[in-house]
């Protein structure tokens, strides 16, 4: 498969994902001036303090957001994070990219963020309780089931979606279930959505490799992240294609062995001591080194922008999957053009977790419920010819996965914003 890649095109940004966006609307006829500033916007930035009483009778403030980008075509959604560095730059780009990533993958909701910016580590459970439901309570109602609709992100997860919801359900009747997705399976989570953004890398990489001609038992898979998507990724790669994988990592470092790893006993042994170091039978990284270690293919699985100069200039791989949201800096995709990889971008490769979070929506407001497999086999049909779509445009404009994918994103959208005119 022939995959050129040209040069992006606009104005000086700092990451891929803005740069292409830019680049790519100049192309679609459908996008004039005046719609560009209404896609370059957002309809809704939400930002508070929130006070929360520490278990010591300390008082502190957090500082929290919400942005709703677009929902031209349905409901914001996305989800929201628990991290230190979470400020409101980075906020604004992940629900930028959560309009595209929806449009893309063609399920009806538009794009959404949110984030709170401490440190999970630093607080018990009680706290962090606390914290998610008056993060919940200040919201009020510019969320709902119908108006926007949070998941899971970077240490957030069922538990937090639980809290969530509840909080959501003493001021709201109806459809309540519906206003958060990666919940419980004990308070209306679907089968299947705890492995869903995994099993989405694990259906992309499967269709690059056949139109590359790649044998995954032989190509050396190298995944940064060993947290949901990066576990379930190297979990499935290898459990249901035969891969190997030759190394995982976490933000303390990683480990690599050539002749592949046990990812199963990898992550036993990481959920027990919090660190992948001491791991028998392979060597341990800096998370320096890891990145640019031999591989095939590397699949980014944590947070943005790990992809940078220094790992472009000197990884070996093939094809990089983007499991994480905009880790390749726009520094690092040009030195990525040059060298004629193929990226398979994170707007379609990570989309499995929120096709899997449309289908718990779905489920929620029909009360009506589907098994894993019927899950897992409705989330292949949705993302394969997302992917087919995508790769048949690359091939027939000579242009990039990932100017492929945005072009199909925009298109969509904007086609539902000239629809609905101003009322959107």
């Amino acid at each position: 498969m022939s995959l050129p890649i040209p040069k992006i095109e606009g104005p000086v940004c700092l990451d891929a994902e803005s740069c292409f966006m830019l680049s790519v609307a100049q192309k679609v006829s459908l996008i004039d001036e005046n719609l560009l500033k209404v896609l370059n916007s957002f309809r809704r930035e939400i930002c508070m303090e929130i006070p929360l009483r520490k278990d010591d009778g300390k008082l502190i403030t957090v500082r929290a957001y919400r942005v709703q980008h677009n929902n031209a075509r349905g409901p914001y959604k996305g989800g929201f994070r628990i991290h230190q560095r979470v400020d409101l730059d980075e906020v604004r780009m992940l629900a930028n990219l959560m309009t595209w990533k929806t449009a893309v993958v063609n399920v009806p909701f538009g794009g959404a963020k949110g984030g709170i910016a401490i440190d999970p580590s630093t607080l018990t459970k009680t706290e962090l309780e606390r914290l998610v439901r008056a993060y919940t309570y200040n919201l009020a109602d510019n969320v709902g089931p119908h108006t926007d609709i949070p998941a899971p992100d970077v240490n957030t997860g069922a538990q937090t979606m639980g809290w969530f919801y509840d909080e959501y359900a003493k001021s709201h009747t109806i459809d309540a279930l519906g206003v958060v997705t990666g919940k419980p399976l004990a308070l209306g989570g679907s089968e299947g959505r705890e492995e869903a953004t995994g099993r989405g890398v694990m259906y992309t990489l499967r269709e690059i490799a056949k139109d590359l001609k790649m044998d995954l038992s032989k190509a050396r898979t190298l995944i940064e992240g060993f947290g949901n998507v990066g576990y379930w990724a190297a979990k499935l790669i290898k459990d249901e294609l035969n891969g190997k994988i030759v190394g995982v990592s976490t933000s303390k470092g990683g480990i690599y062995n050539p002749n592949g790893i046990d990812v199963d006993a990898a992550h036993a042994y990481y959920s027990k001591n919090r660190t992948l170091k001491g791991f028998p039978n392979v060597d341990f990284m800096t998370c320096d080194e890891f990145l640019i270690a031999d591989c095939d293919v590397l699949i980014p699985s944590a947070l943005e922008g790990s992809i940078d100069k220094r790992v472009a200039n000197n990884t070996k791989a093939q094809v990089i999957l983007e499991g994480a949201n905009g880790p390749i800096t726009a520094e690092a995709n040009e030195i990525l053009i040059g060298k004629q990889r193929v990226v398979a971008p994170g707007i379609l490769a990570n989309a499995g977790g929120v096709i899997v979070s449309y289908f718990e929506w779905v489920q929620n407001l029909q009360q009506f419920y589907w098994t894993r497999d019927e899950v897992n086999k409705k989330l292949e049909r949705i993302i394969v010819p997302a992917y087919e779509k995508v790769r048949d445009l690359s091939r027939k404009n000579k242009i990039s996965l990932r100017q492929a994918a945005y072009t199909i994103g925009m298109e969509r959208v904007a086609q539902a914003c000239v629809l609905r005119g101003t009322g959107f």
